[in-house]
């Protein structure tokens, strides 16, 4: 075959493959450079009524101003391009948590492998640790729903819960089982502390409410506090518990998965399917999880106080609605107010932290 024809075949390939390398180029420069995603739960859906939700503060003050249509999860994402900042609902729980983010991750109008993550939400609170209203952010998080479960009724007398560790024959049975395989996650200690740090002094609203709400959990001296920020770690779980019992089971369950590192502060329904979903997208480069922030603000107390039974608690029966609610609005408010501190911080030094994770020891 003739030296020509092996030229002019290198020649076309070669002029395939610049075309193929510039598509790909042009579709890198396409993508939409994401500086922080800012992650919230639940919304109304009406991002321009004040109060509705988690997101609706971070949609009208950031502003997010622009809507992107995300048919995965049917609540559009909001951007504000010249800043970088993404915001996305997941939906309550961990199955909705773990799909919206992944789908998130694949999206490929956005290129998120620099990219901050803060997970902000409201949740309930150990009232040993903090006050409605407070702000907690959180290194572990805790699943709460992969496990055993034998009805307390039906346990061995020895037993302080029915509740055990998937491949244990009792609970908090040693040693616990690999935490690769989805019970347990430690976030960045370093920007955990430097996010606690740059917040700890910002000033969280209080309500006459809220101190009437207080002033019931006599026996938790941190209860009665206003609210403050403060370090505390996650238990995720599906299901909305509650009482001193269970309150009980999630201090013990979160210090047999982290073997006495972390302290059980907050609950809620959906970071341990979030930050799956992220692990799952660090392994194809679709997300950094040293960037991950976990910031969970009080609505409730997970636990009645002393005179009150868990069901009148978690029902709101005996106190009236508006002291029932009183940290519902609260917490969505500094949920918003402490997350955007550290929000503009990364965006006010980006030269920096977009290659640099910052840290505290």
């Amino acid at each position: 075959m003739p030296s020509s024809f092996f030229n002019s075949a290198l020649k076309f390939l070669a002029v395939c493959f610049v075309f193929v390398f510039a598509g790909l180029a042009h579709a890198a420069e396409d993508k939409i450079p994401i500086k922080v995603v800012v992650v919230a739960m639940f919304d109304s859906g009406a991002a321009t009524a004040e109060g509705a939700g988690e997101f609706t503060r971070w949609a009208r003050r950031m502003p997010l101003d622009e809507k992107l249509d995300f048919k995965l999860t049917g609540q559009d994402l909001r951007i504000n391009r010249e800043k970088g900042v993404l915001g996305v609902v997941t939906g309550i729980g961990t199955i909705k948590a773990t799909s919206t983010i992944m789908a998130l991750g694949l999206d490929e109008r956005f290129d998120l492998s620099k990219a901050y993550w803060l997970i902000a939400g409201i949740s309930g609170i150990d009232p040993a640790d903090g006050s409605i209203g407070s702000a907690a952010w959180a290194e572990w998080i805790v699943d709460g729903d992969l496990a055993h479960h034998i009805d307390a009724r039906e346990m061995p007398e020895d037993w302080s819960t029915g509740y055990f560790p998937l491949r244990r024959d009792k609970p908090y049975e040693a040693p616990t089982p690999p935490a690769a395989q989805g019970y347990v996650f430690q976030l960045n200690r370093g920007l955990t502390e430097w996010a606690y740090q740059l917040t700890k002094d910002v000033e969280i609203a209080d309500t006459e409410n809220m101190q009437k709400h207080r002033a019931h959990y006599t026996n938790h001296p941190m209860a009665q506090r206003p609210p403050f920020v403060l370090k505390g770690d996650h238990l995720a779980a599906m299901t909305y518990w509650h009482g001193e019992k269970m309150n009980q089971w999630a201090n013990e369950w979160v210090a047999y998965w982290t073997e006495g590192k972390g302290n059980f502060v907050t609950s809620a329904m959906e970071d341990s399917g979030t930050f799956y979903a992220l692990k799952m997208l660090e392994n194809v480069g679709k997300a950094d999880t040293q960037r991950v922030m976990l910031l969970r603000t009080a609505s409730n107390y997970a636990m009645q106080s002393p005179g009150a039974t868990a069901e009148e608690s978690l029902n709101g029966i005996k106190l009236s609605p508006e002291i029932a609610s009183a940290g519902f609005q609260p917490s969505l408010e500094a949920a918003y107010v402490v997350g955007r501190k550290v929000v503009d911080t990364l965006l006010e030094n980006w030269e920096q932290v977009e290659t640099t994770i910052p840290s505290a020891p």
